[in-house]
């Protein structure tokens, strides 16, 4: 289909009358609410299973959005008691106030939560409460009810990643994960965050800024694996800078609890000498696993992967005919904006219609300050893929201390990458640490959806003065002609 091709017209679908539903999602996580409601749009017959008591899955009960809540919240205070204010002119004497702190953010869960469920009731989406089960492929109890379906489509996201010979209680507050991490009543002295990706940093960061002395410890020699070299690097060196310390390359080996304090014992993950800590609060923050147990999958004949993954073709489509999966539950990168993606893709397939979703093109954003965000290949990724040839790619790095925005505004920490194939030019990939980095990556992200250039970007118009224009000067650079460095 060129730019200038309309879409064919779009077939109203017929209502299977053996059927309840034509389409059954099982979860109202992002993907799965999506999903139903972009089924409901199509002219699908739509009901939605969801165990929890509200809806938006583990991201807007207690994932992305209360955590957000925290980050921003905590980034005020921290700006009230680091100097930053006080440099700006602003004098004040900030007091800490844990229920209200706690407070805003259950508001703003409860308030998006109930925003699903108005546009459940708009799209004439049937919300089953209840835990599901597949009787057979096209039966599913929910709760007391069963429920029939011409299509199923599993969307029930993933749940942290034990540690093991680690008891989290999320209740006692010393030894918890990311859901108990949210909920601490007061700011811990000493903070050990186990395990350097996304969620332990964000975290880890929202507690330090509260006033917490905080520690990473990392099984690998650096965080956030996954993301460009530079990007990794340069990421803890301001995180250090910020008063995060740093155990990389050790392992865990056991934990014990008495009264309100937790001791952990760690040595080199290739083997040492073993030490011990103790602290008051454990983040258990390692990773995270696909919610397929409990579905009755067996029922079905339908197996996962050696990750508990169900595995799916470009439709959605698994072994089993007329059950279709996406989100954490399926191979690809566990992100919300991944499987909302995936969500209105399957329900487009369903439909008659062709869903498009770029997995080459998936942004991934971590929301310190600053964030860190990128999209496409890394350095190593496009070395690889150039046959291990670093002379067929160029890279470009431009700092965001020359940047006229993010100098005026105290945020210099940074830098934007720009990653390009020498002989074209096409952006492979670009990566950047910014105070609105998860936001300058939208514009990444549709460069390389478009296969731009380096060139292309460079010769953009830019608003001036924004954080965006390091980006621009960025890929100047590729071609060795940015302006401000």
């Amino acid at each position: 289909m060129t730019l200038l091709q309309k879409r064919p017209p779009r077939r109203k679908p017929v209502p299977d009358q053996q059927y309840d539903y034509d389409v059954l999602v099982i979860g109202a996580g992002p993907g799965g609410y999506v999903a139903a409601i972009r089924a409901a749009q199509l002219g699908l017959k739509t009901a939605c299973a969801e165990s929890r008591e509200t809806l938006g899955g583990t991201c807007l009960n207690v994932g992305c959005i209360p955590s957000k809540a925290m980050l921003h919240a905590s980034e005020y205070f921290d700006a009230a008691t680091n100097g930053t204010m006080e440099h700006m002119g602003i004098e004040v004497t900030p007091k800490l106030n844990m229920d209200k702190l706690h407070g805003q953010r259950l508001d703003a869960v409860d308030g998006l939560t109930k925003g699903i469920e108005f546009l459940f009731k708009k799209n004439k989406v049937d919300w089953k409460k209840g835990h599901a089960t597949f009787q057979d492929a096209h039966t599913v109890k929910v709760g007391d009810e069963t429920v029939t379906a011409k299509e199923v489509v599993i969307a029930t996201g993933s749940s942290v990643t034990p540690l093991g010979g680690i008891e989290v209680d999320n209740s006692k507050h010393v030894v918890v994960d990311s859901t108990g991490a949210l909920e601490l009543p007061k700011v811990p002295k000493e903070m050990v965050v186990i395990g350097g990706g996304v969620i332990g940093l964000e975290l880890g960061s929202v507690w330090r800024r509260l006033g917490a002395k905080v520690t990473c410890i990392e099984f690998l020699d650096e965080i956030l694996p996954g993301m460009d070299a530079d990007i990794r690097k340069e990421s803890r060196k301001i995180f250090k800078k910020q008063g995060i310390e740093f155990k990389l390359g050790t392992k865990v080996t056991g934990c014990t609890v008495k009264g309100k304090k937790a001791t952990l014992t760690m040595e080199p993950s290739k083997g040492g000498d073993e030490e011990t800590m103790t602290v008051d609060c454990v983040l258990v923050s390692i990773g995270r696993i696909p919610n397929t147990n409990g579905l009755g999958l067996e029922n079905i004949g339908l197996e996962t992967n050696e990750r508990g993954q169900i595995e799916v073709d470009h439709e959605f489509r698994t072994a089993v005919d007329g059950v279709r999966a996406i989100g954490d539950c399926v191979p690809g990168p566990m992100l919300a904006h991944k499987a909302e993606d995936e969500g209105i893709a399957v329900a487009e397939w369903i439909a008659g219609e062709t869903g498009i979703v770029n997995h080459n093109v998936i942004p991934n954003v971590v929301y310190t300050l600053p964030e860190i965000a990128g999209v496409g290949l890394t350095e190593e990724q496009a070395i690889e893929k150039m046959g291990g040839d670093k002379k067929a790619i160029k890279t470009s790095k431009f700092p965001m201390m020359a940047n006229s925005r993010a100098k005026t505004n105290h945020e210099p920490d940074g830098l934007v990458k720009v990653i390009a194939e020498a002989e074209s030019d096409r952006v492979l990939g670009i990566w950047a640490i910014a105070s609105v980095a998860g936001t300058m990556i939208a514009e990444a992200a549709l460069a390389l959806e478009f296969g731009a250039t380096s060139e292309d970007i460079a010769y953009t118009c830019h608003a001036h003065p924004t954080h965006a224009e390091a980006l621009k000067e960025a890929a100047m650079g590729v071609q060795g002609k940015p302006i401000h460095i």
